[in-house]
């Protein structure tokens, strides 16, 4: 999955889960129980999400879609892949 603003962050939660980790990073605040979280986020753009928030937009799409990638790599070989 390839993260642009316009991804919807219930995308991101639907294929790869909580990402509130990653979301903390830059300040973007958990907000209840994941259940809830879900919920909230159907409406929600990555875009959006990084405006509210004040969040630079370019450096928060490049983290999402970094911990994509490494998720991704992770589910296809069963573990990190060292270098």
């Amino acid at each position: 999955m390839e993260i642009t603003k316009d991804t919807r962050v219930s995308n991101i939660l639907q294929q790869y889960g909580d990402i509130a980790d990653v979301m903390e990073a830059f300040g973007v605040k958990r907000v209840g129980r994941y259940s809830l979280r879900r919920m909230i986020t159907k409406a929600l753009t990555v875009e959006r999400a990084a405006r509210v928030h004040g969040v630079p937009l370019d450096e928060f799409i490049e983290t999402l879609n970094k911990a994509v990638h490494i998720e991704e790599e992770y589910q296809s070989t069963d573990g990190p892949k060292v270098n």
